[in-house]
């Protein structure tokens, strides 16, 4: 396994707290591992086997049909003079499943552990039920650092590893294929494509038109780190003869986001300090999804490539994340924490004098003394232009900030 410091000290940080631990994220990024790590951290802090309750509800031999069997199920085993820590796997399988949490997490020697694969886990009933009981945990497909730490003996420069992330993506399942070849990648990434699109979004929301569906998320996929609007992709697949409208769009893009397949990143004006509502930008959860969906045509982008990973780590890191606007110019990312503002340009090079420059201007526009990066893949040395600091993209990830 894996290990997944950053989110295993979450889980650690919330344990035996009055809370819900639930961890949210998309399919196959690592959920169930995560609890399994956290579960032999439990054991070594010696918690017994009888005191550990683990459900996976994909898997058939837990078929419940309401959360009355699911609740009966796991009160049947527990001890009151006992504590138990309770792990539901891919709860929103179970109808009603928040009526079977809540009667758990309201017994005093119950710690409450559930994972789910669609941002409706906590929408509706459940975000209602549990309003301030809860704390989410939102797990991504591995960093390029825990990436690079499952190939044990490093026969390729870290580089070429990153290429390799870029190209293939941070789903879990990947490492064991990429370390036989990557033939097979294919076949895997398939898979997990085909159980998101079908299983959670056609399926959940009696979606029709599968082709309108997977058109619209390759635009979206194409366009990542551009500004586009619902008219735009409605307009450009009405051109290609397809029967779409606004409104549909919007509703396929919503259940995009809603399985954590897609990103949603709002514009923020930097000098008057609001959010701006048109023209968002996206981002897709993983690299290798998008590479199986797009193609050859996946790689004709590298510096949005790059634009999408870094993205990806200022989540990872705990920020909010913004696409600025400079009066006129654009910050790639505004990335905001208790500790204020950071600012983060991204290019595949500025070796060319004119686009260093370029990538400086809005950087140097925003007239405040927050942090500043320029992050590129060029691998001389760091430099430093009045205050931005421009950084290889390699080292960056792999520094801990």
């Amino acid at each position: 396994m894996i290990e997944r410091p950053e989110y295993l000290e979450q889980l650690k940080k919330f344990k035996d707290k009055d809370l819900i631990k639930v961890v949210t994220g998309i399919r196959r990024c690592g959920k169930s591992t995560l609890f399994e790590l956290f579960i032999n951290y439990l054991k070594e802090t010696g918690i017994k086997d009888d005191q550990i309750i683990k459900i996976n509800l994909e898997d058939a031999d837990y078929n419940f049909e309401s959360y009355k069997e699911l609740y009966d199920y796991v009160n049947k085993q527990l001890d009151s003079k006992k504590q138990f820590y309770v792990f539901l796997d891919e709860v929103q399988n179970v109808p009603m499943f928040q009526k079977a949490v809540d009667s758990l997490y309201i017994k005093k020697n119950v710690d409450v552990y559930i994972t789910g694969s669609n941002a409706y886990l906590l929408s509706g009933e459940l975000a209602t039920l549990l309003s301030g009981r809860y704390v989410e945990i939102k797990l991504l497909p591995l960093s390029f650092k825990e990436y690079l730490s499952a190939f044990d003996n490093l026969n390729k420069s870290r580089y070429e590893y990153f290429l390799d992330y870029m190209k293939y993506g941070g789903m879990p399942g990947n490492i064991s294929i990429l370390k036989d070849g990557p033939n097979a990648l294919d076949t895997y990434l398939e898979g997990i494509f085909n159980t998101i699109v079908y299983k959670d979004i056609i399926t959940r929301n009696n979606i029709k038109d599968k082709m309108v569906l997977e058109s619209v998320l390759k635009f979206i996929f194409d366009s990542i780190g551009s500004p586009i609007s619902t008219k735009k992709i409605s307009d450009t697949l009405t051109s290609k003869g397809m029967t779409t409208c606004n409104h549909t769009v919007e509703n396929y893009i919503s259940a995009f986001i809603e399985s954590f397949l897609v990103y949603k990143v709002e514009r923020f004006d930097v000098k008057g300090k609001n959010l701006l509502a048109r023209d968002y930008k996206y981002y897709v959860v993983d690299q290798g999804l998008r590479s199986y969906l797009l193609g050859k045509k996946a790689d004709s982008d590298m510096g949005h490539i790059l634009e999408n990973i870094v993205y990806l780590e200022l989540l990872r890191r705990g920020y909010k994340v913004y696409v600025g606007k400079v009066d006129d110019l654009e910050v790639d990312f505004v990335a905001e924490n208790r500790q204020g503002l950071k600012y983060f340009q991204v290019a595949l090079t500025v070796r060319d004098d004119k686009v260093l420059e370029r990538e400086l201007r809005s950087l140097q526009k925003t007239n405040d003394y927050y942090p500043k990066y320029l992050i590129t893949y060029d691998m001389d040395m760091e430099a430093d232009y009045n205050g931005i600091t421009k950084v290889n993209i390699v080292d960056w990830l792999l520094d801990k900030e």
